[in-house]
């Protein structure tokens, strides 16, 4: 199901992203749709101004879900050639991927994060800018082997009118709100959404209780689970008076609730002494037993020696 996902979607995203613009192009190898080759223009104003870039990205099956991997081919000076950089929008950040995201998003954000300082992330470098001006101007004799692009004819000849400055905004617009994106997820500071499928607990909402309340629930559940100590532990209760008993009746009540009154406490005293008589008593007779089943071997053993003797006799 994910890979017939992946499928039309880079299909579909094959389909916008046909005709080359004057900043980027991407479109998927002829033999593996999971395989883009990609060229993006240096940001102006930049040590890359000037500059043609060619790369790979590779995507895995489970793409949009998950996030793709970006190799440049191309000397440049800020990443490494060959190997797989490291950007929030790459596969060594998956928890920082969008699935709203699109090879488009990549290539923008290729272009805005250029100009950036590589901090020492995954395939990243940190030339000079006198070496990457020199690695842009030599850029655009560079010719892919794996797709045949020449650097010279595979973007639109550069505009100078809106087109060009808004596209050169949107790219540093992007990598500056992935970039924060990445700093904010990794400092452990977003704020999780709430699970509205979650079944919430006792347990979950003790923090929410005050301490007063949470004793107050506890020894109801505990009186819940324990029937018998929450009758111990209930105060009796004032009966009214009724004028209408006749004097022996009311010393019968009196009496009945002196015993009613004095019984968990005969209770709770003989409890602990009752346990411990049972166990005493097993010991005991355990002990007798024992005993018994001794003599009675010494009393077969001594009985066998005698009758051995008058034998012999």
């Amino acid at each position: 199901m994910n890979f017939i996902l992946a499928v039309k979607r880079l299909m579909k995203e094959a389909a916008e992203l046909k005709d080359p613009t004057d900043h980027y192009h991407a479109q998927p190898l002829e033999d593996n749709l999971f395989e883009w080759h990609f060229t993006v223009r240096g940001p102006p104003d930049s040590d890359f101004d000037g500059g043609v870039y060619h790369g790979r990205i590779v995507l895995p099956p489970e793409y949009p879900m998950k996030p793709p991997s970006i190799i440049l081919l191309t000397a440049n000076g800020r990443f490494e050639v060959g190997k797989k950089i490291c950007l929030s929008i790459s596969g060594h950040h998956p928890e920082t991927w969008q699935p709203s995201w699109s090879i488009r998003t990549a290539l923008l954000a290729i272009i805005g994060f250029m100009p950036t300082k590589g901090e020492g992330a995954i395939g990243s470098l940190d030339y000079t800018p006198e070496e990457r001006r020199a690695l842009a101007k030599k850029s655009q004799d560079f010719c892919c082997e794996g797709c045949g692009c020449a650097m010279k004819d595979v973007l639109l000849p550069l505009k100078s009118g809106s087109d060009s400055s808004q596209a050169d905004q949107e790219a540093k617009e992007l990598a500056r709100q992935i970039s924060f994106k990445a700093e904010v997820n990794s400092s452990g500071k977003t704020i999780a959404e709430p699970d509205l499928n979650h079944s919430f607990s006792l347990n979950d909402l003790q923090d929410e209780i005050p301490t007063t309340f949470q004793g107050a629930t506890a020894s109801t559940s505990y009186g819940a689970q324990n029937p018998s100590v929450t009758s111990l532990q209930q105060p009796a209760q004032p009966v009214a008076k009724n004028t209408s008993m006749s004097p022996r009746q009311r010393r019968a009540q009196q009496q009945s609730q002196r015993r009613s009154s004095t019984s968990p406490d005969v209770i709770q005293g003989q409890q602990p002494r009752d346990n411990h008589t049972d166990h005493g008593g097993s010991a005991v007779l355990i002990v007798i037993l024992t005993l018994a089943l001794a003599a009675l071997i010494f009393r077969r053993i001594y009985l066998a020696n005698e009758y051995i003797f008058d034998f012999e006799l």
